[in-house]
């Protein structure tokens, strides 16, 4: 990282608080060299990830795209963070494919793809946003961590480890917590920023979800689904749903949960699967919805399926899974 000077970092579609806190934690540091670092994401992400410092320097893709496919084509260096295919960043993997920029991969998915010169792949580390911290401190650079790059890297451990709530039993991760908060973070604040700041019509989105919500209790699994018009009904903003997966592994012995939401933008469904213990819903997520991800949280994508369509393939996997789920350990 000495003698390159233009850096691009890019992170995938629909960014979460990983991907976005894991680009500018990165960006922090590398513009704390002096280096030249512009973070592009093929779409905007949600509102109550705007409050990091640097998310307003963050470059859309879908918005920007002749000025993006400019700093992608002269960098020497693309870091490609929180995602193991290229596929992963849209419309965006062709100019990054074509470029003959150094391409370095930072991701913490199964199954990484080979379309990086270099690959920093742990599956079992929790978040990208922990791999770019362990990456910084190896170069000895802990010291060249400031407060707002900490904040960003807590964000991103924070949430996609749902506020520490699932993969989270490594004792590693409070560790790097306590030498974040000696940055002078305030975790406590933090979370309220990320999970506090929902507006009322998100809240009652969230009792009509609920109220439709099925469930299968011989198989522990519960199902939450959310059409186009019901999104509109509701005055639905970018990360009005985030979370909302969570919300049926909170009934006893439940060991499953999906999430279906109709995208407002392409006829797809996109899929999102938590589980508690040692059910496996990547497994689930690659075999039915063309997905991937973590034991314990994974998502996916249903291409040209209605509604109706997905609950029945949701249904089915469950069927397929029924054995298992039974026999999960919570």
């Amino acid at each position: 990282m000495e003698e390159t000077e233009q850096y691009v970092i890019v992170a995938h579609i629909s960014p979460d608080g990983d991907a976005v806190g894991s680009s500018l934690g990165l960006w922090h540091f590398l513009t704390g060299r002096g280096k030249t670092v512009h973070v592009i994401t093929p779409n905007a992400f949600p509102d109550f990830l705007k409050w990091m410092e640097g998310s307003k320097e963050v470059l859309f893709y879908d918005k920007y795209r002749d000025f993006a496919n400019q700093l992608i084509s002269r960098a020497d260096v693309i870091c490609c963070l929180d995602f193991n295919v290229i596929t992963r960043i849209g419309d965006m993997a062709e100019a990054v494919s074509r470029s003959k920029a150094k391409k370095i991969l930072i991701d913490h998915h199964l199954d990484p793809g080979q379309f990086t010169d270099v690959v920093i792949s742990h599956p079992r580390i929790a978040s990208t946003s922990e791999l770019v911290f362990r990456l910084i401190c190896q170069l000895g650079a802990f010291s060249e961590i400031t407060k707002a790059g900490a904040e960003c890297i807590y964000t991103g451990m924070m949430t996609d480890t749902g506020g520490f709530s699932f993969n989270s039993n490594s004792p590693e991760i409070y560790f790097i917590i306590s030498e974040l908060l000696t940055k002078g973070i305030d975790k406590d604040a933090i979370y309220r920023k990320v999970f506090n700041t929902y507006s009322e019509s998100r809240l009652r989105l969230m009792g009509y979800v609920l109220t439709k919500m099925k469930t299968y209790p011989a198989a522990r699994a519960a199902l939450l689904t959310l059409t186009k018009e019901e999104q509109a009904q509701f005055d639905y903003i970018k990360g009005d749903s985030e979370g909302f997966v969570n919300l049926p592994l909170q009934i006893r012995h439940t060991v499953l949960s999906g999430f279906l939401r109709e995208d407002t933008e392409r006829k797809l469904i996109r899929v999102s699967l938590r589980s508690v213990g040692s059910f496996p819903c990547n497994q689930m997520a690659a075999e039915f919805f063309n997905g991937g991800g973590h034991r314990n949280a994974s998502g996916g994508e249903l291409v040209g399926y209605t509604m109706e369509q997905a609950i029945a393939r949701f249904e089915e996997a469950v069927a397929a899974y029924q054995a298992v789920l039974e026999t999960a350990k919570e």
